[in-house]
């Protein structure tokens, strides 16, 4: 089956996409606003000292900091208004998913449609604010220390004030992004900041190359040759899907007998996409960014703790891995119910060859549900974590690895999907219209 991209390249008509004026609104909206969000992270924080920022930063690259500035764009080195970036929203996401499986209450609020959504992700905003008020209050008592120009409760108060705000305006402008725009605003806004970290991480990669630190042109030409392998397996494996044979029964109609129907269902080999590296990143990086400012003076525990669970090391490894399957089997019991699925197959009459509906059915799709997310935990944790174990052995100076190569390959794939549902539906309206055309003039005869 042709992906979304395939079918574009080969469908892709000059002359129809310029007429698709819709879209080419939404892909002009969706650049500026991705403009506006780089220009946000050149915009610094008040009463920040540029030159001791530079030196924490240089201690602390290779670190927490180093990983949360690439899904930031470089917004933690300049220490711009929207520092936090994305992440808190994120974080109230994951906590809103984990209390609406636990609460009643939240179940029963999630069944209501588009109005339950609505307070839902009231809520989730809520759940932002907290964490951000949190998250910045500590930053702000971190920088206190020695790179605020004036240290004092006015400078905590405006950091809070300045770092909360702009990660609700990115939550805003990702919301607008999805709305108004092609694909969905929050992963394209943290598309965009490992997008623009790529060139620096290249050009460092190959002054270390040409110093001889880094192992030479051999070794990059391996890098090189990973990187490519690495996208070519993620490519495969979010095409990949399992189809489900349906078998509808025949039917009774007015002029005798119909055919029955076969149809499939298919089932995603990953079908928790990117969201488990996403929510594992961002719960092991939300307490550890706060230690990464802390001071020099901090408690030792919290130094052991901060160099335990840095990138590469093996704390780290296990826990993001333990994120990873967790998040797949979670996300994935929240998008597809076995049961739901069954008693909607049973309603309209369809079946599985060889199984009975209701129970039956459902713990099938249940089986064939389990053992392909087994395979696409396994998948998501080799992506994820091979660069991590060449960053650990060979000193590799940038982060542009599995969980970043996941995440620009997904979002690319989905947006490029986007366009090209958009880019149809519009030619499907023009063949609409002149059908229309062709039948009044007939009429008109």
């Amino acid at each position: 089956m042709a992906s979304a991209a395939e079918q574009l390249a080969g469908n892709l008509n000059f002359g129809a996409f310029s007429k698709a004026t819709e879209l080419k609104k939404r892909i002009w909206f969706t650049l500026i606003a991705l403009m506006v969000y780089r220009l946000a992270t050149y915009l610094p924080l008040p009463g920040i000292d540029p030159v001791a920022l530079n030196q924490m930063f240089e201690q602390n690259q290779q670190g927490i900091l180093g990983m949360l500035d690439l899904f930031n764009g470089g917004a933690i080195q300049r220490m711009s208004i929207i520092a936090l970036g994305i992440m808190p929203y994120i974080s109230s996401s994951i906590i809103m998913q984990l209390m609406t499986s636990m609460s009643t209450n939240l179940k029963e609020l999630k069944k209501e449609g588009e109005a339950g959504r609505r307070k839902i992700n009231q809520f989730t905003r809520y759940g932002t604010v907290v964490l951000c008020l949190v998250q910045a209050y500590a930053i702000a008592t971190g920088l206190e220390q020695n790179i605020a120009t004036e240290p004092g409760m006015f400078f905590r108060m405006t950091t809070v004030v300045t770092l909360t705000g702009g990660t609700l305006f990115l939550v805003w402008l990702g919301e607008q992004i999805t709305s108004r725009g092609v694909g969905n605003g929050i992963s394209l806004i943290i598309f965009a900041g490992i997008v623009a970290r790529l060139p620096v991480a290249i050009a460092n990669t190959l002054d270390m190359s040409s110093k001889g630190t880094l192992g030479g042109p051999i070794f990059i030409v391996f890098m090189i040759a990973m990187v490519i392998g690495v996208i070519a397996l993620i490519v495969f494996v979010e095409r990949a899907q399992r189809r489900v044979l349906i078998q509808y029964p025949k039917r009774q109609q007015a002029n005798g007998m119909s055919q029955g129907e076969q149809s499939h269902m298919p089932l995603k080999l990953n079908t928790a996409g990117v969201i488990p590296p996403i929510f594992a990143s961002s719960l092991l990086l939300m307490p550890m960014s706060l230690a990464g400012f802390a001071s020099a003076d901090s408690p030792e525990w919290v130094t052991t703790l901060t160099s335990l669970l840095g990138p590469g090391q093996p704390l780290y490894m296990i826990l993001y891995v333990a994120g990873i399957v967790f998040f797949c089997f979670f996300y994935t019991a929240l998008v597809f119910n076995p049961e739901e699925t069954s008693e909607n197959l049973k309603k309209y009459g369809g079946f599985i060859p060889g199984i009975r509906p209701g129970k039956n059915t459902a713990r099938y799709l249940d089986y064939i549900l389990t053992r392909l997310t087994v395979v696409g935990s396994a998948y998501l944790c080799l992506v994820c974590l091979l660069p991590e174990i060449l960053k650990a052995q060979y000193a590799i100076p940038f982060y542009f690895g599995g969980t970043s190569l996941l995440i620009v390959v997904n979002v690319t794939m989905d947006t490029v999907g986007q366009i090209h549902s958009h880019l149809m539906a519009h030619q499907y309206e023009g063949l609409m219209k002149k059908s229309k055309l062709r039948g009044g003039k007939r009429r008109r005869r």
